[in-house]
């Protein structure tokens, strides 16, 4: 009787230390596999502009009107197309992310993009990071929604 009452405890104690670390891989992997990470390609698929931190008005991109963005682990770079436009637009530069802010400085570009580095070469916005799209929202000096760019990462 006792040498079953020990197996049974023994039984007991082994599938319950099993479950537990059954349910710590779990959440390991769930953890893992939710980390958000900007690396990888993303095009642009549409514009908002806000007022009073509400949507107004939305521009959908286009074949006519594209912009792609490439991130590593620590460098950007992107192009824009216009049909319409006869100027080459593309940047490239250092990024990080900090508190829901994206920082991008912009070291060299195009020939119209060199120009505005001239006067500003770091560009901050607010971040919306999602698994597979995000929004950088410029804000005006009091912290209101101005405009934003909005992507779905395509690889």
């Amino acid at each position: 009787m006792k040498t079953i009452l020990l197996l049974l405890s023994l039984t007991f104690v082994f599938s319950c230390k099993n479950n537990n670390d059954s349910n710590s891989d779990k959440m390991t992997n769930e953890t893992s596999t939710e980390e958000l990470t900007m690396n990888g390609t993303w095009k642009q698929i549409s514009f908002y502009n806000y007022v009073n931190n509400k949507v107004v008005d939305t521009i959908m991109s286009s074949d006519q009107n594209k912009q792609v963005k490439m991130y590593t682990k620590s460098k950007v770079m992107w192009s824009r197309f216009r049909d319409t436009d006869t100027i080459d637009w593309f940047g490239y530069g250092d990024y990080n992310i900090h508190d829901g802010t994206l920082t991008e400085i912009i070291d060299y570009g195009s020939k119209a993009m060199n120009e505005a580095i001239k006067t500003q070469k770091k560009y901050v916005f607010k971040l919306q990071l999602e698994k597979d799209k995000f929004s950088q929202i410029q804000l005006d000096d009091d912290g209101n929604a101005l405009y934003s760019e909005n992507y779905v990462r395509i690889e």
